[in-house]
C-alpha cells in the first residue's frame, strides 16, 4: 500500500516537472522569436505532464489515500 502511494506521488511530481520543463523551453523559444515552435513544445508538455499527473492522482484515489 505504501509503495503504491509513493508511486502515485512520484508520478504526480514527475508530471509537474514535465510541465515546468515544457514551459521553460517554450519561454526560451519565444524569446528567440520562434513562437509557433514554442507553442508546440508547451502543448506537448502540458498534455504529457497532465496525463502523468492524472495517472498518479488516479492511483492515489484507487488506494483511498485521497
Amino acid at each position: 500500500m505504501r509503495s503504491l502511494w509513493l508511486l502515485a506521488k512520484v508520478l504526480e511530481g514527475l508530471g509537474m516537472v514535465v510541465v515546468l520543463v515544457g514551459l521553460v523551453l517554450s519561454i526560451q523559444l519565444g524569446f528567440q522569436d520562434d513562437g509557433l515552435k514554442s507553442m508546440k513544445y508547451e502543448s506537448y508538455a502540458l498534455g504529457a505532464g497532465g496525463a502523468i499527473f492524472l495517472l498518479g492522482m488516479l492511483i492515489e484515489r484507487r488506494i483511498g489515500a485521497r
